[in-house]
Order: C-alpha cells, then sequence, then structure tokens
C-alpha cells in the first residue's frame, strides 16, 4: 500500500516532471510583475485580474498537459489546427464581433475568442509537420507551398484589418522555413524584393490609418492631438519614469487616463512610468532569457519537427514582446500586438501558454 507521503510524492513528480523549470521560473517572474501592473492599470479594481488570474489557471491546467504530451503526437493535431484556424478565420469575415473598427473576434456562445491568436500556433505546427514528413527530399517546390499556407491566414487576418498580427504570423511560418534549411541566397533575395515592392506595399496594400501610422513614427508631434497623441502619451509616460520610477500606483499618466489601451497593448508604458529604466531592464533581462532558453531547447531538439517548431515558437514569442515594447516606445509603428504574459486578454494568455507548453514538451523529449 502506498501511505500519503508517498503518494503525494508521486503526484508532485508527475506534475513537475515535464516542466522546463527555467522556462516555468520565468513565466512566473512575469505572471507576478503583470498582476501589480494590472490592478493598478485598471484603476485599482481586481476586475481585469480576478479574469487574468482565471485565464492564467486554466491555461496552466493546459500547459501541464502539453507539456507531458511528446511533440511527435502533437504533430497530428497540426493539420486539424490548421483547417479550424482557417474556418475560423472565414466565419469572422461573415459573422465577427466588430471592436474599434476591427473585426477580430468571434461569439462561440460561451466565450469570445479570437481565431487569429490560434494561428500563432497552427501556423507553425503545421508547417513544422510539413518539412517533417518531406524531410528526406526537400526540394524548391516544397518551400513555395510553405508560403502559400503562410499566406492563405495572412490574407484573411489582414482583411480584418489586424496589420501587427498578420505580420508576426506571417513572421512565424518564415522562422520555420529558415528553420527547415531555405538557402541563404533565396533569404537575401527575398529581403531584396520586399524592399523593391515598399513603393507598390504602400500605395496599394496599405489603409489610410496604416500609413498615418507610419508618419505618426516619423513625427508623432505633427499631429499631436489626433494620429500621434496614443504614442506621445505613452512616451511622455516612460520619460517620466526616470531611473527607479514614480513607484507602484502612484503613475500619473496611467491613473488621469492618458495611456490608451492601459491594460492591454499599451501596459508596457504603465510599467515604465511606475518602474522605470531599472524596471525595464528587469522585463527584459526576462524576455532575453526566456529567448536564449528557447534557442537552447532548439539547438538540442531531436528531431526536424521539433527543431523547426520550436525555433519558431521561441522567435515568434521575443517578437512579440520586441514589438509590443518598440512600439510603445516609439521606434516602431503602432500595432495591435499585447505584452506576452502581461497583457490583459484570455486566448492572447492561452496562445503564449501553448507556445511554453510545446517548447517544454520539446525540452523533455530531448532528456529523455
Amino acid at each position: 500500500m502506498i501511505n500519503e507521503k508517498q503518494w503525494f510524492k508521486r503526484f508532485w513528480y508527475k506534475l513537475w516532471a515535464p516542466m522546463d523549470v527555467w522556462l516555468f521560473y520565468a513565466m512566473l517572474i512575469i505572471y507576478v510583475m503583470s498582476l501589480f501592473l494590472l490592478y493598478s492599470a485598471d484603476g485599482q479594481d481586481f476586475g481585469q485580474l480576478e479574469n487574468k488570474t482565471l485565464h492564467t489557471i486554466l491555461s496552466f491546467i493546459l500547459l501541464c498537459g502539453i507539456a507531458r504530451t511528446p511533440p511527435q503526437i502533437l504533430s497530428n493535431f497540426a493539420l486539424p489546427s490548421y483547417c479550424l484556424g482557417i474556418l475560423l478565420l472565414i466565419g469572422v469575415h461573415f459573422v465577427g464581433i466588430t471592436v474599434n473598427g476591427s473585426t477580430r473576434w468571434l461569439n462561440i456562445g460561451i466565450a469570445r475568442i479570437q481565431p487569429s491568436e490560434i494561428m500563432k500556433i497552427a501556423v507553425p505546427m503545421l508547417l513544422a509537420w510539413y518539412f517533417q514528413k518531406n524531410e528526406s527530399n526537400i526540394r524548391w517546390y516544397h518551400y513555395s507551398i510553405a508560403f502559400v499556407l503562410i499566406f492563405i491566414p495572412v490574407a484573411l487576418i489582414l482583411k480584418q484589418p489586424d496589420l501587427g498580427t498578420a505580420t508576426l504570423i506571417m513572421a512565424s511560418g518564415l522562422f520555420v522555413i529558415f528553420f527547415a534549411g531555405l538557402p541563404w541566397k533565396v533569404i537575401i533575395s527575398a529581403i531584396v524584393g520586399f524592399v523593391a515592392m515598399l513603393p507598390v506595399i504602400w500605395n496599394y496594400g496599405m489603409h489610410d490609418y496604416q500609413r498615418m501610422r507610419v508618419l505618426t513614427l516619423l513625427d508623432p508631434t505633427k499631429d499631436r492631438l489626433g494620429a500621434g497623441y496614443h504614442i506621445l502619451q505613452s512616451m511622455t509616460a516612460i520619460g517620466s519614469g526616470g531611473i527607479w520610477g514614480k513607484g507602484w500606483l502612484e503613475g500619473s499618466q496611467t491613473h488621469l487616463d492618458y495611456i490608451p489601451e492601459s491594460t492591454t497593448d499599451f501596459i508596457f508604458a504603465v510599467f515604465g512610468e511606475e518602474f522605470g529604466l531599472i524596471g525595464n531592464i528587469l522585463l527584459v533581462t526576462v524576455y532575453t532569457f526566456i529567448l536564449m532558453r528557447g534557442l537552447y531547447i532548439t539547438f538540442k531538439a531531436p528531431t526536424l519537427y521539433c527543431r523547426t517548431l520550436a525555433g519558431a515558437l521561441t522567435m515568434t514569442l521575443f517578437c512579440y514582446a520586441f514589438v509590443n515594447m518598440g512600439m510603445v516606445s516609439g521606434i516602431l509603428p503602432v500595432v495591435g500586438v499585447p505584452l506576452p504574459l502581461v497583457s490583459y486578454g484570455g486566448t492572447a494568455t492561452l496562445s503564449v501558454m501553448v507556445i511554453l507548453a510545446m517548447l517544454m514538451g520539446i525540452s523533455n523529449q530531448r532528456k529523455q
């Protein structure tokens, strides 16, 4: 018979065995930071804080299950997940919920979801599975098919419109292609071709408000009360924090409601104002650690599927953090990209936790 102490030890081991403790502790640090930030940014109200805690608990339960599932088993869900995501994106086009001029959400009865968040996972999973399937004989046309598979969801997301998410999902797919061994001459040619196409993209591929965001990035003072207002308020908040910050709950820009979307896209401005440069350095250090740990898992991965998927997920997570911080700091155009594990949002939290769970699962397989 197993006594209670032995049962508890076995349960604890089964719970934590598949965990990558380094990723878990980094995730925990950011989550604790986010609780303080959300409480402050939401006007010292517990509403969003309680919802985020519930989202995180549910996501953590899912993380425990995914982390102990062998990656090759999860690869069987790559194609169904991709097809489901495409169907949901098509559904958004017809019966989606419009918020602030963008139709990005879908009401499924029990909850409101953002299908583009599903594609953060589904696109790299599908491409990693596709290259693994053709590993023994990868030809140029395999890369061409991969580009088509990326283009379909990106085009649907651009119709919402959501340029930021579409760009980053495209990047997640391109990362898989890169880790799958795309020749450098093709990469360089693609970069040159993209630069040559910029005038066409500017004139025919972008909406007026998207062009305005780029112009505002170059000189936000041209329209202080219009397009440049949000970024100027954000930069003011970060700059006013100084080295040590104004202190928790003491941010004037935050509590006078000058910072737009303070609990979601612009929450980094709240962090910069209240915790200053020292706090920013700490947060960037944790994200950089997650990047390095993810790349370590990538280079130690035992199969092509694990290597391409881990590399793409790691770089995608880092890009989301970099783009959000760059947007809020005024070095990148304003796009609707949340700060991973910090911004409020159930679907966004779930997608990030799934990314970390998959990285943990690949790390666990390497250990075995």
